[in-house]
């Protein structure tokens, strides 16, 4: 089951990123390293803001905190800038990756006092190493357990106090034991296209591109509400640019590099538009579970639930309801496909261009 969802994880990043080794290191060096530079998310800065002067005038680690939100969000970027404010060592982990309770007992027992300790995903973690979270979050503390049977004996490991910053794009999937000793809790909404243009405009910067504004907020414009698009899709109009328009990115090229992308005005990619015509053509618009669409496209579930549905969801062309998902009009006018009330005829994903 572990290796299941590890594997579903990285066919999200594969969705969201391009996969090379420099890509990750150069998309690495475009992350703010303070809560000054970041952009967007007013009320979750402010927030930490306030929390980190005030641990550091008390002189004690911050409570614990939990970011949830869709994928790209800036969850991770979060949590290095805290650990950068607040002066001490960050150790990063995932939910998938811990998978018995010593995996996460030696993480916890080499930490210092104020440590950071990040995990991503942190609703995958299996119930038997979420266990050991609980002493260690609320008392910081771990309890061994020497011999089995009527020679059982306990025995508690102090821990040094240490914050816990846990990621997770299901909050609903958290057992209530567990959000619950989160002392901040704060959700990440999709950015406005103003605040990705800014974002754009700071890495163009970074990575030494030339962009005027228009050619900013038109990449903004499809970059799905999503930072980590955003940085993305200005490489690939980067690319464009530097073949085609002499370096310049201006609102033309940046239209030019991402039609040929597939991703069109409102941000929608392949993946998105086989999405929605599934829907329309093998379920006449729905309701269809998850499970039916992520045989029919051949995808893990978790990816349509966390990667493709939360943008779809947001703009409007699909709905949940209790059967399944349905499409709206809006995405039969997107699509330019027939009409919202007429029935359609099966179509086969397998040969559409999309």
């Amino acid at each position: 089951m572990i290796k299941k969802e590890y594997d579903a994880k990285l066919r999200k990043d594969h969705l969201l990123n391009d996969n090379g080794e420099e890509e990750k290191k150069e998309m690495s060096s475009l992350r703010p390293l303070t809560l000054k530079e970041y952009i967007g998310q007013d009320r979750v800065v402010e927030t930490l803001k306030i929390a980190i002067d005030a641990a550091l005038k008390r002189k004690e680690p911050l409570e614990h905190i939990l970011f949830n939100g869709p994928p790209g969000l800036g969850k991770t970027t979060l949590a290095h800038i805290i650990a950068n404010e607040m002066g001490t060592k960050i150790i990063t982990s995932s939910g998938p990756a811990l998978e018995k309770g010593g995996d996460l007992i030696g993480l916890l027992t080499h930490m210092e006092r104020g440590d950071i300790f990040f995990i991503d995903e942190i609703h995958r973690i299996p119930k038997i190493v979420e266990e050991f979270l609980y002493p260690a979050m609320e008392d910081f503390a771990v309890d061994f357990i020497f011999d089995k049977g009527v020679h059982a004996r306990t025995h508690r490991y102090r821990l040094e106090q240490f914050t816990l910053i846990g990621a997770t794009t299901r909050a609903g999937l958290l057992s209530s034991p567990l959000r619950e000793r989160f002392g901040i809790t704060r959700d990440l909404d999709f950015y406005n296209e103003k605040d990705l243009a800014r974002i754009i405009k700071r890495s163009a910067r970074i990575i030494n591109v030339s962009i005027d504004d228009d050619g900013a907020h038109e990449i903004a414009k499809r970059a799905r509400g999503t930072p980590r698009v955003a940085n993305r899709l200005l490489k690939r109009v980067r690319d464009y640019a530097q073949v085609k328009a002499d370096g310049l990115i201006t609102k033309n090229v940046a239209i030019d590099a991402l039609n040929l992308e597939g991703i069109d005005e409102l941000g929608l990619g392949d993946i998105d538009r086989r999405f929605l015509k599934t829907i329309i053509f093998n379920y006449k618009g729905g309701p269809v579970g998850i499970e039916a669409l992520s045989a029919t496209l051949q995808l893990e579930s978790d990816v349509l639930i966390e990667v493709v549905e939360p943008y779809l969801l947001k703009t409007g062309f699909i709905i949940r309801t209790s059967q399944g998902r349905k499409v709206t009009e809006r995405a039969y006018r997107h699509l330019n496909i027939g009409n919202f009330d007429r029935g359609l005829k099966l179509w086969d994903t397998s040969t559409d261009p999309y």
